[in-house]
């Protein structure tokens, strides 16, 4: 799997069903250019992982949404699978109504592109934030059984984000309201002076 940091996110127009429910046969990742996406993979609809990360990022949708980023989640699941996931109650096995696209990549030609598919036919757990030109700022794929945090994926759109307005640089374990790091020999030295000594 080579990085796709720093390169320009693979498009693609796929179906996807969309918040309403309703199936949208032409939806393209570079339509979202001009604000920030959070895209992530998942292996299965209807396994036990995957609707605690689905869910977990619903709950966050808003907060999302006010930072101008939108999620959007894909597995190699057929459309209609992905509404049937939908329409089945929680406490049932489903995930209700989320409220961000799911994306059908039944050929797995996403998947491909963007390095996460197994040989047995399904998806690691990737996250890619883009920005809003359209480049993958960062990146990260978890094997199978382990859940991603989706307080780490809001801290780094944060840093994105601070990063692209101010022009500073992020140190270990920031958070936003944290001080940051001039990207010269005498900022980072300041900061290590003021913060690590």
């Amino acid at each position: 799997m080579k990085p796709l940091v720093t390169n320009e996110a693979p498009d693609f127009t796929a179906i996807a069903v969309m918040p309403d429910n309703t199936f949208n046969e032409e939806f393209k990742l570079s339509n979202l250019r001009g604000k920030h996406v959070l895209l992530f993979f998942y292996p299965l609809d209807f396994t036990f992982v995957c609707p605690s990360e689905i869910l977990a990022f619903n709950s966050a949708v808003e907060q999302f949404k006010e930072k101008n980023c939108e999620i959007v989640g894909i597995s190699i699941d057929s459309h209609f699978s992905h509404l049937a996931w939908k329409n089945t109650a929680i406490n049932d096995g489903g995930i209700g109504p989320i409220q961000f696209p799911l994306v059908a990549d039944l050929d797995k030609s996403i998947s491909k592109k963007y390095g996460v598919l197994l040989d047995i036919g399904i998806a690691l757990r990737g996250l890619y934030l883009i920005d809003k030109e359209g480049v993958i700022r960062h990146q990260v794929v978890n094997d199978l059984p382990l859940g991603r945090s989706v307080s780490e994926a809001m801290r780094m759109l944060d840093a994105i984000q601070f990063t692209e307005e101010h022009g500073e640089v992020c140190p270990a374990n920031w958070i936003q309201g944290d001080d940051a790091m001039v990207p010269t020999a005498e900022g980072v030295a300041k900061y290590l002076t003021d913060h690590m000594a």
